[in-house]
């Protein structure tokens, strides 16, 4: 009882420093941010961040891929929505603008392609994951509604790549061009919901 308790401290520890970590990586970038100042941000003693984290390069794969798991879990999340074509088709569309929308989302993939020379692999594996987590999901939906026949579709990982383009251009190409903050004209719903209606006036069956 009490070592589980002690592994959930731990556990609970090392997310807290992640996220302070991330917080100030995303802030200051690789170069500027140091570990005492993550030491603070998370509350504890430097000492105990570099046992958790022997460098600064070691804390700074683990925030990467840590960031590409949880930012990513609402589209994931998104493939269990139950419905006909155009609700399912929404709520993967709605996620994924949201997730990209979001100014944390935006910062992070341009952490990681700046630091993309330092940190090759890192880079790599998340752009990889993101594409596995976010193209997995609609390919996994588009699929779904084509073996049920409300979708006509000959090539289910070309159509969710229409789908998500029409999302990335309002939403993640915005924020890369203009700023992590800047949103766009219109609501993500309504971004969402227009990207569904396009998507199933080419491919609807019903």
């Amino acid at each position: 009882m009490l070592i589980g308790a002690g592994l959930k401290r731990s556990e609970h520890k090392k997310a807290e420093i992640l996220a302070a970590a991330r917080d100030i990586f995303l802030k200051e970038g690789y170069a500027d941010a140091g570990m005492e100042a993550v030491a603070r941000a998370a509350g504890v003693s430097t000492a105990t961040l570099y046992a958790y984290f022997p460098s600064k390069a070691e804390l700074f794969r683990t925030v990467v891929v840590d960031s590409v798991r949880t930012m990513a879990e609402p589209v994931r999340e998104s493939t269990k929505a139950i419905g006909d074509a155009r609700a399912r088709l929404t709520a993967l569309s709605r996620a994924y603008a949201e997730f990209f929308a979001t100014p944390a989302t935006r910062a992070m993939f341009r952490m990681v392609t700046a630091e993309r020379r330092r940190f090759e692999g890192v880079a790599d594996h998340f752009l990889g994951a993101a594409r596995e987590s976010l193209g997995g999901a609609a390919i996994q939906v588009v699929k779904d509604l084509n073996a049920s026949g409300e979708l006509k579709v000959d090539k289910p990982s070309w159509a969710a790549g229409q789908l998500m383009g029409m999302l990335d251009h309002a939403t993640l190409v915005l924020g890369l061009s203009a700023g992590d903050d800047v949103q766009p004209d219109r609501p993500v719903n309504q971004i969402a919901e227009d990207a569904v209606e396009t998507f199933l006036a080419r491919y609807g069956t019903r």
